[in-house]
């Protein structure tokens, strides 16, 4: 693994809106704007170095099944926070009935240099982004300007073929894909829009509209689409702890669709998901494979001896993009213990790329890997002012 600076494409801006990263600049606390999409450089690979990451990720997708299993098969929720009784109930419904439900795409995000072996980070399998500049426009950029080279990316391919064989599993009627209007960059937006376009060439009949056009109707006891047609399938990139707890919670949760019932909604990503993106499952995963080399030591009581002896990141259960991380290095004060449930995984420093901090987003698709997407950032934590950039196997 090796970072490397070129110089950018003339046109790179226009470039990359017309393939589907209309969010190509950040704008900063100080009102600066900055690229998002960065191709003042790219990471390169060994096609060795890919094929073993592909096999540590798809060995931690199968971990985390397994803890998700053990999570519902000893009633361990409240660690998750989910604390409704019926929700448990539901979610562990859906785990049960998996293979009947359709289930796309996850990414997990790893801490890796080249040198040592790649640390799990997290893993985002309920909404997970930066999908189409993973899968779409860094392509593009490596046949325009590496011809020569491949990529690890068969993303394209795989979703396609995911909803072809998930198709089986879907009710009748189109499949709806739904986002949030407060998405002000448009990448929830760009995001489902690509992933209808690969429904849709897989041959499935799709509508799209926005979460918060989503109706009840009352008679029928059915969520509705604006023209008021019944939403019996639905892609909703909107997180399942936001889904099950606003205002039309009860309604979500009394028509979810565990396996094809009459007036039910099938919902995808399907509930079970909620075991995976929760950073509970950290802890879990270290319970049950303690000293794994590819998992990072981590904790929900307290940070035990990470705060002495490697320190360690303060992680909140459901937080996204960094939010509401913080970072404790080793004696530098007293151990903190939360008020908000939160995990206390180990500390491991982003490697640092000439003043880069680096973490790479490896994607899974059905139950096998799938791409890679780099992420940099200018300090310890991978937050929403992060760049991504491209790579390259050579």
């Amino acid at each position: 693994m090796k970072r490397h600076t070129t110089a950018p494409r003339p046109d790179w801006q226009r470039i990359v809106e017309e393939q589907g990263v209309i969010y190509p600049l950040t704008r900063y606390p100080d009102d600066t704007l900055r690229p998002y999409w960065d191709e003042s450089a790219y990471y390169s690979f060994t096609l060795p170095e890919v094929e073993a990451l592909e096999e540590v990720v798809e060995e931690l997708h199968a971990m985390c099944l397994a803890a998700a299993a053990h999570i519902v098969a000893t009633g361990r929720f409240a660690d998750l926070g989910i604390t409704d009784p019926e929700l448990a109930r539901l979610v562990a419904e859906s785990w049960h009935r998996r293979a009947e439900l359709p289930s796309l795409y996850g990414r997990f995000d790893l801490r890796y240099d080249g040198t040592g072996p790649a640390k799990m980070l997290e893993y985002n399998a309920d909404t997970p982004t930066s999908l189409v500049e993973a899968a779409s426009a860094q392509w593009f950029w490596m046949e325009e300007l590496f011809p020569g080279a491949d990529q690890w990316n068969s993303l394209h391919e795989r979703l396609v073929d995911a909803w072809r064989t998930q198709a089986r599993l879907l009710p009748p009627g189109p499949l709806h894909f739904a986002h949030s209007d407060g998405d002000e960059l448009g990448e929830d937006l760009m995001t489902v829009a690509y992933l209808r376009e690969t429904a849709e060439q897989a041959g499935l009949r799709t509508e799209a509209l926005s979460v918060e056009q989503i109706g009840w109707d009352r008679l029928s006891g059915r969520f509705v689409d604006e023209k008021l047609r019944f939403i019996r399938s639905c892609f909703k990139l909107y997180p399942w702890e936001w889904l099950a707890t606003d205002r039309f919670g009860p309604h979500v949760l009394s028509t979810l669709d565990n396996g094809g019932g009459t007036g039910s909604t099938c919902w995808i990503e399907p509930a079970w998901k909620m075991l995976l993106s929760n950073k509970a499952l950290l802890a879990v995963l270290w319970e049950l494979y303690p000293g794994h080399p590819n998992l990072l030591a981590s904790y929900l009581d307290g940070p035990r001896e990470l705060a002495r002896e490697k320190g360690y990141v303060a992680k909140p259960l459901l937080g996204r993009e960094g939010a509401g991380v913080t970072v404790h290095a080793p004696g530098s004060a007293p151990p903190e213990v939360s008020q908000d449930p939160v995990c206390y995984q180990e500390l491991a420093p982003l490697p640092d790329f000439d003043g880069n901090r680096t973490v790479l987003g490896a994607w899974v698709v059905e139950d096998e890997a799938a791409g890679l997407g780099i992420r940099e950032s200018a300090g310890p934590v991978t937050d929403e002012y992060a760049r991504f950039l491209p790579h390259v196997i050579l």
